[in-house]
């Protein structure tokens, strides 16, 4: 594992708990949403634990209704309105030294509890790490990760290693609040982990966030293509898109287990459309390489409109130093 033997540790950071106590004073005025779930289609799922609430601070487009994490789409992150309500938490997200996903505040009532699960892609091998920052919270609510119990104080900041199973369980008698923040991992948000923490990383696995480098507007229309998209890639793990990859070869019926992907120009970025349908912006790396908008480099499109053999698209996933990679051959758009 990228981070050793540690399924937690505590950062660099502490926070004024009163300031934080009376900003989510005040955001409670409101009724918080059911956590929920998002499948392909973005329609809510049913909730599926008894008092697992969640407001959502920054989301896909800002949105106040999403109170899931979101995933690779069309839209960038932001505030909501309520973050616009609470000043010090959104100074406190503004001080990380990195870029952020979804925040949510997640209130766990009393006698509720989360069942044993992983949280699929995160870690830094996944380019993304999961931090919380308590609220509130009692003796009683506790965090299982790694097989250790934790119960972190208010207004402390925690890097978990939610790859690893884990659940949790309020057995007290008054609810626990964290603010759950999804952040892309570099170097400087590394330095906020305690020194005995980087000392055990394997370097090697760690995906550092690699910043958009933009195509000039005349550039796009060279990526234009269409080519069979695996589904494994938008929705699997590394392992699932070696082997589609495996029976895509050996077997010509299987590939109607890919999708029509194409790639198209819209306006001055590209789109990466599924079944004719828009899935994500597409964020340029460097050498023809893009990651989905609301995603890491843990996957993305490396797009050859030239070379030996004609137009292709590699699709590459990758956990750490490790990446499985699908090459299929891409007919270019009409101009």
């Amino acid at each position: 594992m990228s981070s050793g033997a540690f399924a937690a540790v505590q950062l660099k950071g502490e926070y004024d708990v009163d300031r934080l106590l009376a900003e989510l004073h005040d955001l409670e005025r409101t009724q918080w949403a059911a956590q929920r779930t998002y499948g392909e289609s973005l329609e809510p799922g049913e909730a599926t634990v008894l008092d697992w609430r969640v407001l959502p601070l920054r989301s896909p487009e800002g949105s106040d209704e999403r109170t899931d994490p979101g995933g690779l789409g069309l839209v960038g992150y932001a505030g909501t309105s309520w973050l616009a309500r609470a000043p010090y938490m959104a100074s406190i997200l503004a001080a990380l030294p990195t870029e952020l996903r979804a925040v949510r505040l997640m209130s766990l009532g009393a006698g509720a509890e989360v069942d044993e699960h992983r949280d699929v892609p995160y870690g830094l091998p996944a380019g993304w790490v999961r931090l919380h920052i308590p609220l509130v919270t009692n003796d009683k609510a506790v965090l299982t990760v790694g097989g250790e119990d934790h119960t972190w104080q208010p207004g402390t900041l925690w890097f978990g290693d939610f790859s690893r199973p884990h659940s949790v369980r309020n057995e007290g008698t008054e609810r626990r609040v964290h603010m759950v923040i999804d952040a892309y991992v570099n170097h400087d948000l590394l330095e906020l982990f305690p020194a005995e923490f980087r000392d055990r990383v394997r370097w090697s696995d760690v995906l550092l966030n690699r910043p958009e480098l933009p195509l000039d507007a005349t550039e796009l229309p060279s990526f234009a293509c269409e080519f069979a998209l695996p589904e494994a890639f938008l929705y699997g793990e590394s392992e699932e898109l070696a082997a589609a990859d495996d029976q895509h070869t050996a077997d010509a019926v299987s590939v109607s287990e890919d999708r029509a992907g194409r790639i198209r120009v819209d306006g001055e970025r590209l789109v990466l459309d599924v079944d004719g349908e828009p899935r994500a912006g597409l964020v340029h790396l460097g050498e023809g390489e893009f990651r989905a908008m609301g995603w890491t480099a843990e996957r993305t499109l490396k797009i050859e409109p030239t070379g030996v053999g004609g137009p292709r698209v590699r699709l590459r996933m990758r956990w750490g130093s490790r990446m499985e990679e699908v090459v299929r051959a891409a007919t270019p758009l009409a101009g």
